[in-house]
């Protein structure tokens, strides 16, 4: 690098002043970005760096001046385009080509048991365990094509995320390009996090400038990859652990530790403390010995993901709608600490229920500092018997919840003074509403339907991204409508115009026309997120999901009886007296009535209505490798169409789809007569043609 120009050399603006020729510029970046490259790797992956921040930002300047004066010289994988571009307009939604699913929990080594029990149930033959650390941030997928990152998604719901490529690549631990890619569509998973370290120098950078700062180091993190401006995000220090690969949509392994250990090789960071454990009491060994060591690193972390090591078995367990059967997430014993109770607040959510928050001495726990944790409800307070000026016990449920959990009652005074549960609604103060209790309930209520708190909870979760996902309305946008008496309900979104909200304070025209566009985007959004959205008791995105793929329409779905409620999977006896109660409210109807006549989308389109009924109440194993389809895809397929896939083959069981080296499912099947299906007569359900299945012995 000795024969370079030194920087106060570089002209920098145009190519022909530079004293080097185009040729040579080339030659020079191509040096820069190995050397780059090459620190980088031993900074981020062997942590033993060899030169001096200022020397290396030094490299970097000089890579930036000469791409500088040769544009056309820069590649999207060149270490400069880590600092990000100008700031975009959103981001574009796109789906993943294999589903990101979500893991289910385990809080006790006696649940992990059962866990592995399940598991052996369906696999009787041997296997190992592959253990890594849970970190606290949230997932991406990395897509690399022909060897260079070209996409990076975010979990978004599972099928579909945002497209964050440019904030990725800010992340400087990744890999721009891989010296010896596996194949020409390499996908990488991992979680992004932002360091506890990283996560304090942003508050007090934020709290200095007068700026709101983040609740924990998740949401930080969260919050900075959704960032449009790229520049902002290379400066806050985001990091990844990476743990799944995908080389041409299927897993390029016999095991997962050989993947672990490519990604490794690949320069991909990796958490050091993956282990791999022959049996499931040294899983159970390294789950204390990594939840004794928490408090030591420099990242939060909740638990520990323990992994079936061989893909043959992983291929065997299967998955359910929302978690592989072959992971698992044993989660660490919630962290306490001890502070004062200052006082309550009691608040009303949007269904009208009141929940009382402790207000406390601030503490440090589990990462943040902590003000305020749950009470729960009325019942609690007297089960705990705690008080005003009480010693308590905090914990976060899950690490991220706080909640008051205990009362140090050695430590009282006598100057403690019992928690006066309100008689009349908090959230209404205009009004003398009284608050209801009903019996067999453990929560008070406000009976108002006019209710302003209730009314501004709705109208958030009506909002939310994974409702009807209206960018912009947030909590001060929506308490300004409410305020001005624009909005009673979520139909009135719908008859807002530009000029009402440009009036608003310190909006004007410019937000005012892009809330108004998404809002009117957000009629499209679909009969799922729709009856998400409108907060029916006991719907939740799951439920909401199957109300829609089987009614086919709100009009229907409001029609229908109990009974016929409780005939859809997972709808219980409780949930449809609920929803016929929400629906045979006249003000709900009216509501509907009125959601409709704005242009908002209220059934399914009807080829995807016949498609989903296409398998419904069907229920299908899949065992062996397919020819061209994924275990995931080939399970999405299934379940858009209606259909359910379960991991156990027997007499419920209507069809085995069998691939090639099946496993012992495809015995179970031909004992029981369970109907097998190829790739191609699965295809063929799918598109309604009807093929039989294929005769057991023809396998």
């Amino acid at each position: 690098m000795s024969n370079q120009p030194s920087t106060s050399d570089w002209p920098g603006e145009r190519s022909q002043d530079w004293p080097v020729t185009r040729a040579e510029a080339q030659r020079m970046i191509e040096a820069l970005r190995a050397e780059i490259a090459h620190h980088n790797e031993l900074y981020y992956q062997q942590h033993a760096p060899i030169i001096a921040d200022y020397d290396y930002d030094q490299l970097v300047r000089r890579l930036q001046a000469l791409e500088a004066a040769f544009p056309e010289l820069i590649t999207p994988d060149s270490p400069t385009q880590r600092v990000g571009g100008s700031p975009g307009g959103g981001f574009k939604s796109v789906p993943h080509r294999i589903r990101m699913l979500s893991l289910d929990n385990v809080y006790a080594p006696e649940e992990l048991r059962e866990w592995e029990a399940r598991c052996r149930r369906v696999y009787d033959g041997p296997f190992d365990y592959v253990a890594e650390l849970k970190i606290d941030g949230l997932s991406l997928a990395l897509r690399y094509t022909d060897g260079v990152l070209t996409e990076a998604v975010t979990r978004g719901d599972g099928t579909t995320g945002d497209l964050v490529t440019d904030n990725a690549r800010t992340i400087r631990q990744l890999p721009q390009r891989l010296a010896a890619p596996l194949g020409s569509d390499i996908e990488v998973r991992g979680e992004v996090y932002l360091p506890l370290s990283a996560f304090r120098q942003l508050n007090a950078a934020l709290e200095a400038e007068g700026e709101k700062t983040f609740v924990n180091p998740r949401n930080a993190a969260a919050g900075t990859m959704k960032l449009l401006d790229a520049h902002v995000v290379a400066g806050r220090g985001l990091a990844m652990f990476c743990y799944e690969l995908f080389v041409n949509g299927v897993k390029p392994f016999e095991t997962h530790w050989e993947s672990l250990t490519w990604l490794r090789q690949a320069a991909f960071p990796v958490n050091p403390h993956a282990r791999r454990c022959a049996t499931l009491d040294e899983v159970l060994a390294y789950c204390a010995e990594m939840e004794s060591q928490r408090a030591t690193r420099d990242y939060d972390t909740d638990g520990v993901v323990v992994k079936v090591n061989p893909i043959r078995v992983q291929q065997e367990l299967g998955e359910t709608a929302k978690a592989p059967r072959w992971a698992v997430a044993y989660k660490f014993a919630p962290m306490r600490v001890r502070t004062r109770l200052r006082g309550v607040t009691w608040q009303v959510g949007r269904l009208g229920t009141l929940t009382p928050v402790a207000e406390l001495e601030p503490v440090f726990v589990a990462g943040t500092t902590v003000a305020r944790a749950s009470l729960h409800n009325e019942d609690q307070i007297q089960r705990l018997d705690v008080r005003l000026g009480d010693q308590v016990i905090v914990e976060k449920s899950g690490d991220i919840i706080p909640q008051v959990v205990g009362v140090v009652t050695e430590a009282r005074t006598g100057a403690e003074a019992p928690i006066v549960v309100p008689t009349l609604c908090p959230g209404c103060p205009d009004r003398q509403v009284r608050l209801v209790r009903a019996e067999g309930e453990v929560a008070w209520r406000c009976p108002e339907p006019h209710c302003p708190t209730k009314l501004r909870q709705a109208l958030q979760h009506f909002a939310a991204r994974t409702a009807m996902d209206i960018e912009g309305l947030g909590e001060v946008v929506i308490d300004k409508l409410v305020r001005e008496g624009l909005v009673t309900d979520c139909a009135d979104l719908y008859t807002l115009t530009a000029e009402q909200v440009a009036a608003l304070e310190r909006l004007g025209d410019k937000s005012a026309q892009n809330l108004m566009a998404q809002i009117a985007r957000s009629k499209t959004a679909g009969l799922e997120r729709l009856l998400f959205a409108l907060g029916i008791p006991d719907v939740g995105r799951r439920k909401a999901q199957l109300l829609a793929h089987h009614f086919g329409s709100l009009a229907a779905l409001a029609g229908a009886s109990e009974e016929a409620l409780t005939a859809v999977r997972d709808i219980g006896t409780t949930t449809a007296r609920r929803i016929r109660e929400w629906f045979a409210d006249d003000r709900h109807r009216h509501l509907i009535a009125r959601l409709e006549a704005a242009g908002v989308v209220t059934r399914l389109e009807t080829s995807g209505s016949q498609t989903a009924a296409r398998l419904a109440g069907k229920q299908f194993v899949l065992t062996g490798t397919l020819p061209t389809l994924t275990r995931n895809a080939a399970t999405a397929l299934i379940e858009a169409a209606g259909g359910r896939v379960t991991g156990t083959v027997s007499k419920k069981t209507n069809y085995v789809v069998v691939g090639d080296n099946p496993g012992s499912k495809l015995a179970k099947a031909q004992a029981l007569g369970v109907p097998v299906l190829d790739e191609a007569g699965l295809l063929a359900l799918l598109n309604g043609r009807g093929t039989p299945a294929m005769p057991p012995a023809s396998l």
